[in-house]
């Protein structure tokens, strides 16, 4: 929800910037600048809803030739090394943050904002994107372990 409100504001100054510039010819020298501070934020702010409600892009050719159980085991190995990566990415995301926030460290563009403040929803979503991956891997788990007791089910259903 937070990225589609900083989308619609993002989108509404853009707007704005061309509205002053091309009929006033008044620039805002603002708009660009944090225009593109915003397009960070909706990334990681995304992300995890997409990966949650699985609006990514997979390779389903590899995936269609394997057979459920082995897909789920695939599906399990590949969300585990994700959230290794994404874990990864959050610490040192993380660390770099801290060191701009006690640095006081600040962008060198028009508007000068600090860095912290900017870059911290990297440390965060990337985080959050590893519980999200770890959360997948558990329901692919389940999955695969109840895959051969329903085979079981099924062949006792069938037996004459």
């Amino acid at each position: 929800m937070l990225a589609c409100v900083v989308l619609a504001l993002a989108m509404l100054s853009v707007s704005y910037e061309i509205v002053m510039r091309y009929f006033f010819s008044r620039p805002q020298i603002w708009v660009v600048e944090c225009a593109s501070y915003g397009l960070v934020f909706i990334t990681f702010l995304s992300t995890v809803w997409v990966l949650k409600n699985e609006r990514h892009v997979r390779m389903s050719w590899l995936l269609d030739q394997l057979n459920p159980r082995n897909q789920s085991l695939l599906n399990i190995i590949t969300s585990i090394l994700g959230a290794i990566v994404w874990l990864v990415i959050a610490w040192y995301a993380g660390q770099a943050t801290w060191g701009m926030y006690l640095e006081g460290a600040k962008i060198d563009t028009t508007l000068e904002p600090f860095k912290a403040p900017l870059f911290v929803i990297i440390p965060i979503g990337s985080f959050l994107l590893s519980i999200q991956l770890l959360r997948q891997a558990y329901g692919y788990l389940r999955n695969w372990r109840a895959l051969p007791e329903e085979k079981r089910r099924l062949e006792k259903n069938t037996e004459f």
